[in-house]
């Protein structure tokens, strides 16, 4: 797994010039890359996950554009329109910021589900559809959402259908308190989040990711393995508290980022506790819990983890 160490490790190194602390949420954003996913960064403000992204689109020198997402914005705003010429008496099209290779949609819940339901079709397929005409997207096209988990005012809850679009629901969580005096130490010292151009970051060579993409498929994933995964996703669907559980999408990505995860170890084969490892991220949003769940304060990763408990390991 040559290929997937030396991305990960430059990766690892130049994110830490940039992002103090958040090595967990960094990795699991190299596996959503990986894996060729899109993925949901839930936090509260002023975490760097816009930085966090920003910063990942420059390493691997790939067209960025961000969407703040607010209550008028419309479909077309996201994904493009085709404008009357009057001089040529022709229809051209305007893009839309969807026509990239990583697109951060801001605070997605602030916008209706219609323009919501753009995006389902550029994520699924890498193509749009305007006025009856589809049009290709980057082959490494790829979506990470931002979430507010602290307001709710004003703001859409994302349908199922969506939330299944995306691979990963990455947390991001306060940084330590070592990790917070870095911060001011790096601010105190001249450091400039919003200017991720002049950081000097060192660029992912050209090739790299696509060669590592190709390295995953070499990883094996033994049948009892590929049962234990089907094990865990049908009990999902089946737990007391949940009203709908994870899709074969959601068993498709698990075993596609456990194969991830196990390169990221250096083992070109999976073992359970790779599975077990990325299972909360991968599985979270995918999980729909009964009202009477939420009232007695049981989460969809308390869930998962007793899913966990409940499955046998394979020998």
């Amino acid at each position: 797994m040559e290929q997937v160490a030396r991305l990960v490790g430059h990766i690892r190194t130049e994110m830490g010039r940039v992002v103090v602390g958040q090595r967990e949420a960094i990795d699991q954003m190299i596996l959503c890359l990986l894996c060729g996913g899109h993925g949901i960064l839930e936090g509260v403000p002023g975490l760097a996950k816009t930085l966090s992204v920003k910063a990942m689109a420059r390493l691997f020198q790939v067209s960025f554009h961000r969407v703040q997402c607010t209550p008028d914005l419309m479909p077309a705003d996201v994904i493009g329109t085709n404008v009357f010429n009057a001089s040529t008496a022709q229809f051209t099209l305007r893009r839309g910021p969807v026509f990239t290779d990583l697109l951060l949609v801001d605070e997605i819940n602030r916008t209706p589900p219609r323009t919501q339901s753009a995006l389902l079709e550029a994520m699924e397929e890498r193509q749009v559809t305007i006025d009856g005409e589809r049009h290709p997207l980057s082959e490494v096209f790829t979506v990470f959402a931002t979430l507010n988990p602290i307001e709710f005012e004003g703001t859409y809850p994302l349908p199922e259908a969506q939330l299944d679009r995306f691979l990963m629901k990455i947390l991001i969580d306060y940084p330590s308190i070592e990790s917070e005096e870095d911060i001011l130490k790096r601010y105190e010292g001249g450091f400039d989040a919003r200017d991720v151009d002049g950081m000097d970051l060192a660029a992912v060579p050209a090739g790299a990711l696509s060669a590592a993409r190709h390295e995953l498929k070499g990883v094996r994933v033994d049948d009892a393995l590929v049962r234990y995964i089907t094990s865990l996703v049908r009990r999902t669907r089946e737990w007391p508290s949940v009203s709908l559980g994870a899709s074969p999408r959601g068993a498709i990505g698990l075993l596609g980022v456990a194969k991830a995860v196990a390169a990221l170890e250096g083992r070109d084969y999976v073992i359970p506790d790779d599975v077990k490892s990325i299972a909360r991220p991968l599985l979270r949003h995918r999980v729909l819990l009964k009202p009477e769940a939420n009232l007695e304060s049981i989460t969809p990763d308390s869930v998962i983890d007793e899913v966990l408990r409940s499955v046998e390991i394979p020998k």
